[in-house]
């Protein structure tokens, strides 16, 4: 698992630092990353949420499996918020790119907090990870009350 995580923080890190441009040959291309990335990261944070609203057996290794690989795909989607991924088959607001600033401090605010779920799940400690968890939904929450359409 540790093999996987460092491949991942290295692909992460790899793909961060190219600009969308060069990762993507078309919008449409960029809008199904970013969904596909926010799936991926759903269905991780999902299971994290379950264990600490009591909906699943708490399972410490889970829990810290699950944060790492949120922490790794946390700086994936803001990659793919492009020029032209505003139209086309997308649930993001055009307020993401009129407050462009303000929509990556809010993509830069959410990896923080999973990077500190990830830090609180790593002690094993089910508070922690729970204190952790709500500060990261927070985040979550804030950015789809602004910038997704439902």
């Amino acid at each position: 698992m540790k093999r996987l995580c460092l491949a991942l923080c290295t692909a992460t890190g790899l793909l961060a630092a190219l600009p969308a441009s060069a990762q993507f040959q078309k919008p449409e291309d960029a809008i199904k990353y970013r969904k596909a990335s926010f799936t991926v990261m759903a269905a991780h944070f999902g299971r994290i949420g379950a264990m600490a609203n009591g909906k699943a057996p708490f399972d410490a290794k889970a829990a810290a499996d699950n944060a790492a690989l949120l922490a790794a795909l946390a700086p994936l989607p803001g990659t793919a918020f492009g020029p032209g991924t505003d139209k086309g088959e997308t649930r993001a607001k055009p307020e993401i790119w009129t407050e462009s600033d303000k929509f990556k401090a809010g993509m830069t605010k959410m990896t923080e907090e999973i990077n500190k779920l990830n830090a609180a799940a790593k002690t094993g400690d089910l508070a922690q990870i729970k204190a952790a968890f709500g500060g990261a939904a927070q985040t979550c929450k804030s950015c789809h009350d602004s910038y997704r359409k439902d």
